[in-house]
């Protein structure tokens, strides 16, 4: 069964809340005008929680055998299809996980600028 986490963001002044103990959620969704995410259920490969939002780095293959980048893309959820994907990779990111390396580089509030650059 996967573990159910949230983390918000609340803009520049507060920044990005990730609660460490189940009564701190009670808190977070008190709080007005936050961006809530939901975590994945997966780690990247340093073993990083992977959240909607996060901007991540794809490598198709094992790095000891030169595995090649894919992308950079931000973390989603497809409604329609039931899984988690990341954007501008034709992929889920379960499949990711298992066949290739994806990595967490930062994530479209704080660094949005990753996702203009990989344009």
């Amino acid at each position: 069964m996967r573990e159910i986490k949230f983390r918000a963001w609340f803009g520049e002044n507060i920044g990005m809340l990730t609660p460490q103990f189940a009564g701190d959620i009670n808190e977070i969704f008190a709080q007005k005008n936050g961006i809530y995410m939901q975590y994945t259920g997966f780690k990247d490969k340093n073993g990083r929680e992977i959240y909607e939002g996060d901007i991540v780095k794809v490598t198709n293959g094992a790095e000891e055998l030169g595995g090649v980048d894919t992308g950079i893309g931000r973390v989603e959820w497809l409604t329609k299809w039931g899984f988690w994907n990341v954007s501008k990779i034709e992929n889920g990111l379960g499949d990711l996980l298992f066949n290739g390396y994806v990595e967490v580089i930062g994530n479209i509030y704080e660094d949005p600028e990753l996702l203009e650059a990989a344009d």
